[in-house]
C-alpha cells in the first residue's frame, strides 16, 4: 500500500462518528445535502464539511441533476476496511474464547 495523504485516509473518514451515520444513511439511496442535514440534526455547513471529507476519501459518489447533487455510499471502497478489519475480528473472537474458557475453569 502506498502512502496515503491525512485528507484521503478512509480509516480517517470512517472515525467520526457523523460521517458514519452519514454512511449509512447514503447506503441504500442517493441523499442530497438537505436530506441529510434533516436526518442528522446538524448544519447545512457541517455536512458539507463531512461530506468533502468521505469524498477525499472515495467513500462517496457525487452525482450532480439540475441543481441538486445527490451523494451515494461506495460500498466497495468499505469493502476494503471490512477486509482489513476481518483478521483482527477473528484475532479478538479467538482471544476472548479463551479468556471465556480460561473463566469457566476457575468458576468450577
Amino acid at each position: 500500500m502506498g502512502y496515503v495523504s491525512p485528507d484521503q485516509d478512509p480509516f480517517r473518514a470512517i472515525a467520526d462518528p457523523r460521517r458514519r451515520q452519514m454512511l449509512d444513511a447514503m447506503m441504500d439511496e442517493e441523499r442530497t445535502v438537505g436530506e441529510l442535514r434533516a436526518a442528522l440534526g446538524i448544519s447545512q455547513a457541517t455536512v458539507s464539511q463531512h461530506l468533502q471529507v468521505l469524498k477525499l476519501a472515495g467513500l462517496v459518489d457525487e452525482r450532480r441533476q439540475g441543481r441538486n447533487n445527490f451523494y451515494r455510499t461506495r460500498p466497495a471502497e468499505l469493502a476494503d476496511i471490512a477486509a482489513w478489519l476481518d483478521k483482527y475480528r477473528s484475532f479478538w473472537s479467538e482471544r476472548l474464547d479463551a479468556l471465556e474458557a480460561h473463566l469457566q475453569r476457575k468458576r468450577n
